[in-house]
């Protein structure tokens, strides 16, 4: 071990060891001399630039994935989620069919894999968290926090969906599926037999999808949310027993899952990441023999260009790619800074991302094909029976399911395939609090096991909020304030963070340390201009397109839309919150403050030289 003694006169030319195959770790000693005689300042591995080190690095002891392909199909799981089945295929519906996919397809190349790519670069050089990755601009920290709380408040609802699947999968367990007639404990005395519904019967413009008397729908909001006993969001009532228990075993399997960290949640995804592919392929086989199923797909593939005339489209194409890809929630820094530091990265965002969206596209065949079923059985058009979210799900497609030879059979894969679709999600969004929070706090990462079970068993306490008999009106709530605006406010900061602050051409320097290629200009204009601007675009239409909360024909009173915006506001003031907190703790003057805030920590030696990348034009024109 070769120990270096630098002079002051030669600080500033010191450049730093060049990475070598060998073992040998080099450490530096820094002397910095100030006006009150000589300070020592740190003592480290050498790194090969700005951020961590290359494998075999001493601080190097992060552990890894086990396999490429646990890595590949954690991001893969995470990202191909309930809204790939739910929310996509109705999007392209609605929006002109097959030219939906003209905007969707140029958002996913211009800002979509962008953002993808510089997530997972992001991670993997810095080998840490979503908070403790800005040590590379240490002022945007707060960002860090805010996509941990968002993650955190997802997995408050959305956990609820996965525990209904579960629900729905014990409840297919039947010769008879619930959902199939009237006559149930559960059901009204005006429930409609299906068999019975027609145009005819329909009438009033009233579409078949928001029909509230079918058994199927019915069940759905009496039978397992008892919606009927709530008078709205004031009043919930007490927690739902079955319900509760079925929570109850989804938390058990996201601990389980995670406790071990990537060791164990890389073998789960073996079978949560390819069991909806299965059971996709084999819906859509039997969709497709279904009568009146290719008219449903003739309906979703449909091109109507003049759709593209309408700025909504636009619009949902936008917002449909950043949810879909999952960039912002810390999952993509979180999962890749378990990769090794060579990892190709590149080549794993192009990958995963195109899998995502075709998956999407995809499984608009194996809905529609059975949407094409239900307009032929009830003599109705398509748009009649199309719909997205739960509606889709929990009413329309078990409803289908329920009128086929073997419905038992197909009911049971249905929502195994929700569950896997929702559970490696679910498991993204905890890792990313954990890792995120564990990487910080020293205390946490010692205590793993102990603070995974204490965030799954507070995630299950106040998710209980949204299973009592007005759960839904909670849930709703959440949905549409937990992560929207504060999620694109986050990931728009955190753009700006990186390509503006840290710098596009020193990322660039950290790739092709890692990988041995430069990122081209395509992406570093995409990193720097295009995804900003895309970003500040989608958070721009979403709040000025943000409509009043409401769950069907229940409009929500005002307070809970304040109270949703201050849970949204809870997220986003920790950028500014944090932002203060850090000008006010460093040391020196006014300028010396804002140095230390945006120069990565690496480089704090630096400014007391007087060194400041960011105070120089040149830095804030590179590309």
């Amino acid at each position: 071990m070769n120990i270096q003694v630098v002079p002051e006169h030669k600080l500033s030319s010191v450049a730093p060891l060049k990475q070598c195959n060998t073992e040998k770790k080099e450490v530096e000693l820094i002397l910095v001399k100030e006006q009150n005689g000589v300070q020592y300042t740190n003592s480290s591995i050498l790194p090969s630039t700005h951020g961590a080190g290359p494998p075999g690095s001493a601080e190097d002891e992060r552990e890894t994935w086990g396999k490429k392909i646990d890595f590949l199909l954690s991001v893969i799981g995470f990202a191909v989620d309930l809204a790939n089945v739910w929310r996509f295929p109705y999007l392209c519906y609605k929006n002109g069919g097959g030219a939906f996919l003209i905007p969707y397809v140029l958002f996913l190349f211009i800002a979509g894999m962008p953002l993808f790519y510089m997530e997972l670069a992001l991670g993997q050089f810095n080998r840490e968290g979503a908070a403790t990755v800005w040590k590379i601009c240490p002022v945007f920290k707060g960002v860090g926090y805010t996509v941990i709380l968002i993650a955190l408040y997802v997995g408050f609802y959305y956990n609820v969906i996965i525990a209904w699947s579960l629900h729905y999968l014990f409840s297919s367990m039947t010769r008879e599926l619930p959902w199939l007639s009237c006559g149930n404990s559960w059901n009204s005395p005006n429930c409609t037999d299906p068999q019975s519904i027609n145009s005819t019967v329909l009438g009033n413009g009233t579409s078949y999808a928001k029909y509230k008397l079918t058994p199927a729908a019915e069940y759905y909001e009496r039978g397992v949310l008892h919606l009927h006993k709530s008078r709205g969001i004031h009043d919930l009532g007490m927690p739902q027993w079955d319900l509760s228990l079925c929570l109850l075993a989804v938390l058990f399997i996201l601990f389980f899952s995670l406790w071990k960290g990537v060791k164990s949640s890389g073998k789960v995804v073996y079978f949560t990441a390819t069991m909806p592919y299965v059971v996709l392929f084999v819906l859509l086989i039997r969709g497709v023999t279904l009568p009146g199923s290719m008219d449903g797909i003739r309906a979703y593939l449909h091109i109507d260009l003049k759709r593209l005339n309408n700025l909504e489209v636009w619009i949902d194409a936008a917002t449909q790619i950043f949810y879909s890809l999952g960039a912002g929630f810390g999952v993509l820094i979180a999962f890749s800074s378990y990769n090794k530091f060579d990892n190709n990265c590149y080549r794993d965002a192009l990958l995963t991302s195109t899998v995502n969206c075709v998956t999407s596209f995809f499984s608009g065949f194996a809905i529609f094909s059975v949407l094409g079923y239900m307009a032929y059985k009830h003599g109705v058009n398509i748009e009649d029976v199309a719909t997205e979210g739960a509606g889709l799900v929990f009413i329309i497609y078990p409803e289908a399911i329920s009128t086929l030879p073997g419905s038992t059979f197909w009911a049971i894969v249905f929502f195994i395939m929700l569950l896997t679709l929702g559970l490696d999600s679910a498991m993204g969004g905890m890792e990313a609090v954990i890792t995120g929070l564990t990487d910080d706090f020293k205390i946490l990462k010692r205590n793993r096991k102990a603070f995974t079970f204490a965030t799954a068993f507070g995630t299950f306490l106040i998710a209980l909020s949204c299973i009592t008999n007005g759960g839904i009106y909670v849930l709703t709530l959440l949905d549409k304030y937990a992560a929207g605006t504060s999620i694109l406010f986050g990931v728009l900061i955190e753009a700006i963070g990186v390509s503006w602050f840290y710098g596009v051409d020193r990322f660039s320097d950290d790739i092709e340390q890692m990988m041995g290629f430069r990122p081209g200009l395509y992406w570093r204009l995409c990193w720097k201009y295009v995804s900003p601007a895309f970003l500040l675009f989608v958070v721009i239409a979403s709040t000025v397109t943000a409509t009043s909360l409401k769950y069907d024909d229940y409009i929500f009173p005002h307070w809970s839309n304040v109270l949703g915006w201050g849970i949204a506001m809870s997220s986003m003031l920790l950028v500014p919150v944090y932002a203060v907190y850090k000008f006010c703790t460093v040391p020196g003057s006014f300028k010396e403050r804002i140095a230390y805030c945006i120069t990565p920590e690496q480089d704090y030696h630096k400014v007391a030289e007087g060194d400041v990348r960011q105070f120089k034009l040149k830095h804030w024109l590179a590309i």
